[in-house]
């Protein structure tokens, strides 16, 4: 795409303005500006720019100045930017508007480009050596300090990300439509998308004379937004609300012809809420997977944390009912805990009920996790997941949270 301002001295009217000399383009791009539908205030600026030119041509004996090398070649490169800055100025009438838009701050380079080298071009000449003129001078320093500056408008910009908008909203349709109008006012908007979609046709053709890929990827999505926009989505009834009035149709017939089969419907209903039930509950299990007693927990409830340092064996055995299934009194407690006191692995014993009681509650934690919370203070463990058995309801009525089921319906 950087490459476009080179593509524009290969279209085929720049032909045409072969026999003009510099003062006559300075002219046609003047007048071309002033018709531009698109870059409005960057044509105007670049006009303004170049009638300063024009103006000092139009002092210069430009055919004597062609008879002599030194000033015949930097004026004909001269004429030939001029040419080039015609087709871009006059471009900003003739091509598409959407293509003018998507390729909007491409457009604006090419300006800054060709008055760059205008302005180049314009100080190889050796005006001052030939004229000895003063004004002639001054003139050209105040060409050389009028550096203008071009930008892409906020409005078009926004029109840009309309079009270019991978999922258009509806304001972005509502944008183009506005705009599209705009630069088409004597047309309908449907004979306005016909027209862009052909001129973006023609562009699309010049880009793949050119090899330029990535403009190619650019006016095909144009060309697509104009054929959406020309045959928009029609809206069709909504086919929820079809289905329920149906059902509802079907259930109303239903029920004056069979009443047996209505409550037998109503009874499978039932029965597929209910495992909804269920498997709301299973799954509501399922995330219950933290602790809901803190380990350093113990400080909130002294008295137990005492009675648990003093006889852990009573804390144990109602653990360890839980966790193995199977019941446990405090004298067999104390038996196993001793017993592995012996071989020094009281802590991979008490860790190892603590592992299968993070299973039945489903609780996060790994087997290092476990011997860890054992190995550095036994009895907070052990105080936590007393607390846990207690919180959770699987032992004993103290401490037990009641709350309303989750899911409530009403059986007629």
């Amino acid at each position: 795409m950087a490459s476009a301002w080179e593509h524009f001295g290969e279209v085929a009217n720049i032909l045409q303005l072969t026999g003009l000399n510099a003062v006559a383009l300075v002219s046609l791009i003047v007048k071309a500006a002033n018709r531009a539908r698109m870059h409005k205030k960057n044509c105007q600026i670049f006009a303004q720019h170049v009638k300063m030119i024009g103006n000092l041509l139009e002092q210069l004996k430009i055919s004597e100045l062609k008879k002599y090398p030194e000033t015949r070649e930097p004026l004909e490169m001269l004429e030939d930017a001029l040419r080039r800055a015609y087709v871009l100025v006059n471009s900003c009438q003739e091509r598409s508007y959407l293509y003018l838009i998507a390729m909007g701050w491409n457009i604006v380079y090419q300006f800054r480009r060709a008055q760059e080298e205008i302005d180049r071009y314009l100080r190889i000449i050796p005006l001052i050596a030939l004229l000895d003129n003063a004004r002639v001078k001054e003139r050209i320093e105040e060409i050389q300090k009028d550096q203008r500056e071009y930008t892409f408008d906020e409005d078009d910009r926004k029109v840009q990300n309309a079009i270019l908008n991978p999922q258009p909203s509806e304001n972005d349709t509502i944008i183009l439509k506005k705009n599209l109008s705009c630069s088409y006012p004597k047309l309908p908007f449907d004979k306005a998308l016909r027209k862009e979609n052909e001129m973006l046709k023609v562009e699309l053709q010049r880009s793949q004379d050119h090899l330029d890929v990535d403009q190619c990827e650019v006016i095909l999505r144009l060309i697509e937004v104009t054929e959406n926009a020309a045959n928009p989505p029609t809206e069709k009834a909504s086919p929820v609300k079809s289905s329920q009035k149906l059902e509802s149709g079907k259930a109303e017939k239903s029920f004056e012809k069979s009443p047996e089969k209505v409550h037998h419907q109503t009874s499978s209903r039932r029965a597929t809420i209910s495992s909804g039930h269920k498997e709301a509950s299973t799954a509501e299990s399922n995330l219950q997977d933290e602790w809901h007693a803190d380990l350093l927990g113990c400080c909130a409830e002294p008295y137990l944390c005492v009675k648990t340092f003093l006889c852990p064996c009573d804390a144990f055995s109602k653990i360890a009912s839980v966790a193995t299934g199977k019941q446990m009194s405090s004298a067999e407690a104390c038996n196993e805990i001793m017993a592995y006191s012996l071989i020094l692995a009281c802590c991979c014993y008490t860790c190892c009920v603590r592992r299968k009681l993070r299973r039945i509650f489903n609780i996060k934690g790994g087997l290092f996790d476990d011997f860890l919370s054992h190995f550095m203070c036994c009895c907070c463990a052990l105080v936590q997941e007393l607390r846990e058995v207690e919180i959770r309801g699987a032992y004993g009525p103290q401490n037990t949270r009641t709350s309303p089921p989750r899911h409530q319906h009403m059986e007629s």
